[in-house]
């Protein structure tokens, strides 16, 4: 067995790698916290990590590696595997497939309570709700407690969700939520109190999960010292990736299942914990070290492998004012005598033009659309630009579309299966059986009704009489039974289809062949799960990004620039990256300019859409701003300031430019004259 495999590794990547595996990874060792800078090389240092383990003795079937998205879980897999195979050689069948427990925390955690449902008084063919379901029955609770009425306007569904949820991963009181983040909802405490038990009964009754019970469950269970105890057991080795991004919830349930810290690695960066939206903490990752006794060690990898050093000592100036973080200054061979650059322009119409010129000119010189991004704090700040990127016929995609299983047909379906896998599932059964003619709310909930109260709630549903003037009852009782039978997956997949194909033409008909195509796909994505449950529950918590309703969007094998928030770049890099209105009310956002730990996770925003940028990195200054009023104030320009976060201490790090040049001509604003009312000729055309 050879170690060539750790010869590409840095000192600080191979002394992560090496923790506690010195006499063999069989007994583990003290916990580790590895701080990996934006581009240090996090994912192959974890990967090698989990594969120097498997080396050196660790049993891949009791590492339990958790991410935060599927696809990064199966990329590490990839990445552990080839690794572990290169060092066995010709053994390398020890190793394939032999890396059973890696996804998402909810992912794993779904399993988990299957695993352990007779021991915690569940139901093992729970279904799961993805966020737009959980929605509708926090509605359906919220009108049986008669709130959806009252005097004054009650939280809206999504709202109330979203507390929720806050309060769940926070773990965190109510009314410290409501105070910290929904002030304007703090008069309903006891309303949300008394909608949220109501929501749990909901959930109970028909044996459903949301997303939040996944963790919550989890937490539960790893709080028994038995089950706590079996839990730990089972893995002698928990890698966890992105650790800053992880809530309270997440962190109290690897403290469960690993008290003392022994085979618990967790990699992540300070610097970039910027989801607090979502109830992440940066405390987690700060106060890791001192969460065990003795603490954990920590290694720090520093070195870049993507950036200039111009573009990280810019980036490394702003975070080091931060209140509080770990000491990491990023550095990089890679030298450059170009220095990021701080753009004025006069308004966000010269800095959409700017950024449309310096594209082009970008790829004049060689340089892909898709190697350039521009980014911004909030997605409505890139609308100017995107009128001027269409008016001259710059393609574009920009992150933040239409979500596959958003799309109203994709729901149908996957509501059709759920109903036959749990046919007590109150949204899903709400859903398909208003999908047939003549079958209203009123109908539909008459039938739910009845088979919540029934202990075999299949066959009161094959023994019930058609709801009065519906339309194909029979065919859909005969599938349901069928589906929930002994249906081979994926074929049974395509039962649902063939039943649901005709509602599909009646009900979309304008575009039922984008819409069928996206069926399509949902079949073509079925057939690679091992089982319906597994099927629903993984697409339920990962799914794919976009619809066919979008076709006409340029996809990334296309060349097309590419328009992000800051959030949904963190982790992506470009050649050249521009962003946009880097000044005070945009970063930071006037929003979270209240409170420092606000104002501290805005500034990390601004390190992250720093370090995308691996040559080329443009910050934009526009001068002013045209801000919509109330009618008393009126209409009027507003004067912005460099974001605070660039000090004037810094500006020696950066190129100062204005746009446009002095003496270039400015494109003529529209002629002055008389108002021509163009919806008045569009009346008279039909008169």
């Amino acid at each position: 067995m050879s170690a060539a495999y750790l010869s590409k590794l840095n000192p600080e990547q191979l002394r992560a790698v090496d923790h506690g595996v010195a006499g063999g990874a069989g007994a583990p060792r003290g916990p580790l916290l590895v701080i990996a800078g934006a581009g240090s090389g996090k994912t192959d240092t974890l990967a090698h990590r989990v594969a120097h383990l498997i080396v050196n003795g660790a049993d891949p079937r009791r590492v339990l590696l958790l991410t935060f998205s599927r696809r990064a879980a199966t990329e590490m897999i990839r990445r552990a595997e080839r690794i572990a195979a290169e060092a066995f050689g010709d053994r390398r069948d020890l190793v394939d497939g032999a890396l059973q427990w890696a996804g998402t925390f909810h992912g794993v955690g779904a399993r988990l309570l299957r695993d352990y449902a007779d021991s915690i008084g569940l139901d093992p063919k729970f279904t799961i709700h993805d966020r737009e379901d959980s929605a509708d029955l926090m509605n359906l609770a919220r009108h049986d407690l008669g709130l959806s009425k009252t005097a004054k306007r009650f939280p809206a569904k999504g709202t109330c969700l979203a507390i929720y949820s806050r309060v769940v991963n926070a773990e965190t009181l109510l009314e410290r939520i409501l105070g910290e983040a929904f002030p304007w909802c703090a008069g309903w405490s006891a309303e949300l109190g008394e909608l949220f038990a109501c929501y749990v009964e909901a959930k109970q009754r028909q044996n459903v999960l949301d997303y939040d019970d996944l963790l919550l469950y989890w937490a539960h269970m790893a709080s028994e010292p038995t089950i706590a105890a079996d839990l730990g057991q089972r893995f002698d080795h928990v890698l966890v990736d992105e650790y800053q991004d992880t809530n309270r919830l997440q962190a109290s349930i690897l403290r469960a299942m690993k008290p003392d810290g022994r085979g618990l690695t967790v990699v992540g960066d300070d610097a970039q914990s910027i989801y607090s939206f979502r109830a992440a903490t940066v405390r987690n990752i700060l106060d890791f070290p001192a969460s065990f006794s003795p603490p954990a060690e920590i290694v720090t990898l520093a070195r870049n492998y993507r950036s200039t050093q111009p573009i990280l000592a810019a980036a490394n100036a702003v975070i080091e004012l931060a209140a509080e973080r770990f000491t990491k200054n990023l550095w990089t061979e890679r030298t450059s005598g170009s220095k990021p650059r701080l753009v004025s322009v006069r308004d966000e119409t010269d800095q959409a033009r700017y950024i449309a010129e310096a594209v082009l000119e970008n790829r004049e010189a060689g340089e892909a659309l898709k190697r350039q991004a521009v980014l911004f704090r909030a997605s409505h700040h890139s609308a100017p630009l995107e009128l001027e990127l269409v008016r001259r016929n710059i393609p574009f995609k920009k992150f933040g579309g239409l979500k596959f299983l958003d799309a109203a047909h994709v729901k149908d379906v996957l509501a059709l299966l759920r109903f036959a896998e749990n046919p007590r599932d109150r949204v899903a059964g709400f859903r398909i059986l208003q999908l047939m003619p003549g079958v209203g709310p009123a109908s539909a909930a008459r039938v739910m009704d009845a088979l919540a109260a029934s202990a075999a709630p299949l066959e009161t549903l094959v023994a019930a009489p058609a709801p009065r003037g519906c339309e194909g009852w029979t065919a859909f009782v005969d599938m349901t039974t069928e589906l929930a039978g002994a249906a081979v997956w994926p074929t049974d997949i395509g039962a649902a289809l063939r039943w649901y194909e005709p509602h599909l033409e009646r009900r979309y008909e304008e575009d039922a062949a984008a819409r069928h195509a996206d069926l399509l796909q949902l079949e073509q994505i079925a057939a690679g799960y091992p089982s319906r449950e597994r099927f629903l529950t993984e697409l339920t918590l990962d799914p794919p990004d976009a619809t066919s309703a979008e076709a006409d969007t340029p996809s990334l094998d296309e060349d097309c620039l590419i328009l992000s928030t800051i959030h949904s770049a963190k982790g992506q890099e470009w050649t050249s990256v521009f962003v946009l209105n880097a000044v005070d009310g945009c970063i930071p956002s006037d929003l979270s300019a209240g409170e420092q730990a606000q104002l501290e996770e805005e500034r990390r925003l601004l390190y992250v859409a720093m370090t995308r940028a691996k040559d080329s990195l443009q910050l934009l200054l526009p001068q002013r701003f045209f801000v919509h009023q109330q009618r008393a104030h009126g209409d009027r320009h507003v004067y912005a300031a460099r974001t605070r976060f660039i000090t004037k201490a810094m500006l020696g790090l950066f190129e100062a430019a204005s746009w446009p040049l002095a003496g270039t001509a400015q494109p003529r604003s529209p002629a002055s004259g008389p108002v021509v009312d163009v919806r008045a000729r569009m009346r008279a055309m039909w008169r």
